[in-house]
Order: C-alpha cells, then sequence, then structure tokens
C-alpha cells in the first residue's frame, strides 16, 4: 500500500505557516463555484481540471456544519491550484439538510458537469443521494455522513468515522477513562445518524460494564422540548448523558438540564461539533462538555496551526471538524488521481473507476487523522480524539 502526503499537501505544509495571510490563489466565479488559478473558465478537460460538486446545508438549523465543509474544501482547492499541477472548480450546493433540495442540488451538479462529489454533509441527505451516485457510478467522498448505508456502494467512500465506529469509540472513552458508570442516552429515533450511534454504543457499554439508567428517543417532530428525557434521565441518577445528536437539540437539552439543576456530565460524538458557533448561545452552559472528534484545533502540528490561521484569516472562526474532514477529503481525492493517473479529460463514471481502485492503495495523512487507509467498503481507518469545551473553546483532552 502506498504510503502518501501528496506532493500538493506537502508543498502546503512545508510554507503554510508563512503563506497563511495570504490571498487565496482563486477567485469566485459564482456563488459556491471556485475557478482555478491556471484555468479560470475551462471546463473539466485534459489541461487538468477537475470539476468536483458539494452538497450540504449552508443556511437552516445545520447551516455550521454545511458552511464549514464548504470552506474547508475551498482553501484546499485554492491550495492546490496555486502550485500549477492538477486543477479543482468546485461548486457547492445548499441543501438545507432536506433530502429533496439533496437531489435537486446533485442533479444540478450533474447538469454543471461534475465528475466527483464530495458529499453529502449530512446522513439523511446522503441516504437518498448515494443510490443515485451509485447508479451513475459517480465517485462520492461524504466528508462527515457517517451511517454505513451511504458506503453501501463500491463508489462511495467516507472521510469520517461510521456510526459504528463512533458508538463504540465513546463507550470505550467513558470507561476506559473511569468518566461514568450510569450512563443517560437521549437520541433521536427517527435519525438514521443518532439511532446508528446510539445502538452500537448500548452494545459496547454492555461489554464495558457501564449501566443504560435511562434511554430516552425524540423524534424530528418533538424535538423542542425535552423536560421529559431530561427529567427522566435525573430521576434515574444519570452521571454522564451521552448525546448522539446534532448540537441545536443538544443546546436545548442542556439549557433544560441548567433550568432543572441537573449537572451530569455531557459526551457526545462529532454532531456536537457546532455548539460553540449559536448565535447567542450562553457558553458558560457548555463548559465542561465533552465529545469524539477526528479534529482538535488547538493542536500544536505545524498543519493544523496553517490551516486554522488560514481559516481564521479567511473566514473570521476557528474552523470546527467539518472544515478538516472536507479540507482532508479534497486532498484524498487529489490523492486518489495522482495516484491512479486519471485525467480531467475523463467522463464522471471512468473517473469514478479510477478513483475507487486507488482508494484501497492510498494512504494519506492529513489534518484528521495519520496514516488514513480505506477498506473496499469505503470505510476510513484513522483513530478519534477527545476534546473537551474549556473557558469557551475546544481544548485537546
Amino acid at each position: 500500500m502506498k504510503k502518501f502526503l501528496s506532493a500538493a499537501l506537502a508543498a502546503v505544509m512545508a510554507f503554510g505557516l508563512v503563506a497563511c495571510g495570504s490571498t487565496p490563489a482563486s477567485t469566485p466565479a459564482s456563488e459556491g463555484t471556485s475557478t482555478p488559478a491556471s484555468a479560470a473558465g475551462t471546463e473539466g478537460d485534459a489541461t487538468g481540471v477537475f470539476k468536483i460538486g458539494g452538497i450540504g446545508p449552508t443556511t437552516g438549523g445545520a447551516a455550521t456544519y454545511g458552511n464549514a465543509v464548504k470552506n474547508g474544501a475551498q482553501i484546499a482547492v485554492d491550495e492546490i491550484n496555486a502550485l500549477g499541477g492538477i486543477q479543482f472548480v468546485l461548486n457547492f450546493q445548499d441543501d438545507e439538510n432536506d433530502v429533496e433540495k439533496a437531489m435537486n442540488a446533485y442533479n444540478n451538479l450533474k447538469d454543471w458537469g461534475m465528475q466527483a462529489l464530495l458529499g453529502t454533509v449530512t446522513t439523511q441527505p446522503c441516504l437518498t443521494v448515494a443510490p443515485e451516485a451509485a447508479a451513475d457510478n459517480m465517485f462520492l467522498l461524504t466528508p462527515s455522513a457517517s451511517n454505513v448505508d451511504v458506503i453501501a456502494e463500491d463508489n462511495a467512500f467516507q472521510v469520517c468515522f461510521t456510526d459504528p465506529n463512533q458508538g463504540i469509540a465513546s463507550a470505550d472513552y467513558i470507561a476506559d477513562n473511569a468518566l461514568a458508570t450510569k450512563i443517560a442516552i437521549i437520541y433521536d429515533s427517527s435519525d438514521a445518524y443518532s439511532s446508528g450511534i446510539r445502538d452500537k454504543f448500548v452494545e459496547e457499554a454492555g461489554v464495558k460494564g457501564l449501566e443504560i439508567v435511562a434511554n430516552e428517543a425524540f423524534t424530528g417532530d418533538s424535538k423542542t422540548d425535552f423536560s421529559v428525557q431530561v427529567q427522566k434521565a435525573k430521576d434515574a441518577g444519570a452521571e454522564l448523558v451521552f448525546l448522539p445528536i446534532y448540537y441545536t437539540e443538544a443546546n436545548l437539552i442542556i439549557q433544560e438540564m441548567d433550568k432543572q439543576g441537573f449537572d451530569a456530565m455531557i459526551f457526545g460524538c462529532d454532531g456536537l461539533d457546532g455548539l460553540l458557533t449559536i448565535e447567542g448561545a450562553n457558553l458558560e452552559l457548555f463548559e465542561g462538555v465533552m465529545l469524539l472528534t477526528p479534529f482538535v484545533a488547538d493542536a500544536d502540528d505545524e498543519a493544523t496551526q496553517a490551516f486554522v490561521a488560514k481559516y481564521q484569516e479567511a473566514y473570521g472562526e476557528i474552523p470546527n471538524q467539518f472544515a478538516a474532514d472536507a479540507y482532508d477529503g479534497i486532498y484524498i481525492i487529489l490523492a486518489a488521481i495522482e495516484q491512479s493517473g486519471a485525467t480531467a479529460d475523463m467522463d464522471a463514471s471512468a473517473l469514478c473507476d479510477a478513483l475507487k481502485g486507488a482508494m484501497t492503495e492510498i494512504t494519506v495523512d492529513g489534518l484528521t487523522g495519520e496514516g488514513m487507509q480505506w477498506q473496499a467498503s469505503g470505510e476510513v481507518n484513522k483513530a478519534p480524539r477527545a476534546m473537551k469545551i474549556v473557558d469557551g473553546a475546544y481544548a485537546a483532552m
């Protein structure tokens, strides 16, 4: 298996800290679309311009995820294009975390000439788009849709951990670090992401000797009042509340816990990465919240520091793991292109065949994992990290 730190990424890491404040190498051609610096206006062809589509929520309740993916991917595209070799153009479409709009976005991108898809960002839309991409033999690399069913076909791969891995790793971390023994779970039974993590967490908790004292569900139609779920967790004597959910609902649960005087620890997965971006939120309530993530922004390695500085310069905020997953996603696509010898004059199906063959042959060092490798199933192998909110910021545990 080939160890892969692509030429482009190696070059970026070499001068990343110096270039952090520089102007991006490419400028937007239109909203959601970037133009390669060396091939402006060129359709995907033999000159080396690959047309990459992206789909995710840039508006609505999950906008933090989609905008982070869009921005992180754009930084990677700009870096690669500035090197003057293989060129990318990125067209990112808003789906508002809605399955119908995600399909509309996918069809719009196909009409545009998309050759590979970085997306979708959230799980439910990806479960809808993935079968269509498989039927089209379109290469799909999702940065953050973690349900195993999104990679059911051989054209699809993940940058993020699968839901089962998140559930297992969370139970292991809680048990191995003796955080608590009495656990309450509050999850969304109508959401594949939440249910998938919850199921494996419960299974692994039993192996690890953790006691599930409350296992409370809500649905997409009942996610504004969590008083009952919180009360049951409190009455059961839970020492820790596990939240395999998205940050918008987690915020409401944390507020309800504060209202009821319930001071149990809070532990979640990548869906909680967004709490600190909620406008007007009381950040003091998030103090001590723990979550598993593949990326910690305060890590001291050169590549992370360069990315964080560049992201802050461009977008005025600290990047979350979704931005880092997307950044790595673009470089993973580049690595697969370089490994396979693919050229941009290939149609989407031919490019897909080339890339999916290369994915099991490459090993990529990225922001979200060193030595990342992919199984033929589409699942990535990398180690999770734990982080904690301390003084209103994320910190490595």
